[in-house]
């Protein structure tokens, strides 16, 4: 792994958050980029141009928030960028050869059942950038099981698990996969090709009316430090959307990490 993102908001998990970012990178030998994206919004006849003033302060306060982080043997590089959020973080996926982005659940001071607010939220729905949401005041650990489930096996997207490889190599991790028959199975979904194969220890088949609900039936039995999803239109986050917010209430496993991969086909 070589490059990782990491958003920066508003919310009383920061600090937590940035610090779980620098010791995973520096676990994984990854290049940090914390970032800080603003967008202008003027009034008919403005004159007063504040983008200047904007990106300063912004760049103030990443080095600021930084500043108060133990960055040892970590690059760590922060960056302002101008520009809608989710079209910005495409940019920057692209032009910083990114691998993953590290997200906080509530990028804002929200509500304490909100467990993905409505920023990271949009980010794992509408982007397609490898994410890993980490839980709000988790101390780093090393990622020694990871529970994999999805409900069809069929990858044709180059690269698609790579983030996975690549947690599974730094870490030594063990991968048990979780395959989830739904009520949208087809035919040949559980055939496991071989570069998925070569990565798992443990395979288990489940028929369960959703992703999630799988998950919910045997993620105790695995006991994973990382679960570990595939962003689908109807997937596992498929029913909880709510524009753009999960609730704590629907999400009962929100005490790890989860790994979001872009989608396998």
């Amino acid at each position: 792994m070589k490059n990782i993102l990491v958003p920066v908001g508003s919310s009383k998990n920061a600090n937590s958050h940035l610090q779980y970012a620098v010791d995973f990178a520096r676990a994984t030998g990854a290049r940090l980029f914390v970032v800080q994206i603003f967008n202008v919004y003027t009034k008919a006849g403005t004159m007063i141009k504040i983008d200047h003033i904007l990106e300063r302060e912004s760049k103030a306060f990443l080095d600021d928030h930084v500043s108060k982080i133990d960055t040892t043997g970590v690059d760590v590089i922060t960056k302002t960028f101008k520009g809608k959020l989710v079209d910005t973080l495409d940019l920057i996926s692209k032009s910083l050869d990114l691998d993953l982005i590290l997200l906080e659940p509530r990028t804002n001071s929200i509500k304490d059942e909100v467990f993905l607010g409505k920023t990271s939220g949009k980010i794992i729905k509408q982007t397609s950038i490898p994410a890993l949401i980490v839980p709000e005041g988790y101390a780093f650990k090393p990622i020694k099981n990871i529970l994999m489930a999805i409900k069809s096996a069929i990858i044709k997207k180059e690269g698609a698990i790579k983030p996975l490889r690549d947690i599974k190599e730094d870490f030594k991790s063990t991968i048990n996969l979780l395959l989830v028959k739904t009520p949208y199975y087809n035919e040949g979904d559980f055939d496991v090709y071989d570069g998925l194969k070569a990565l798992v220890s443990k395979i288990t088949e489940t028929e369960n009316a959703t992703t999630f609900q799988g998950v919910l039936e045997h993620y105790k039995d695995n006991a994973p430090d990382m679960l570990c999803v595939v962003r689908r239109n109807r997937g596992f986050f498929g029913k909880l959307w709510e524009n753009n917010v999960i609730l704590k209430k629907h999400f009962y496993v929100s005490s790890m990490p989860v790994l979001v991969l872009s989608g396998l086909k």
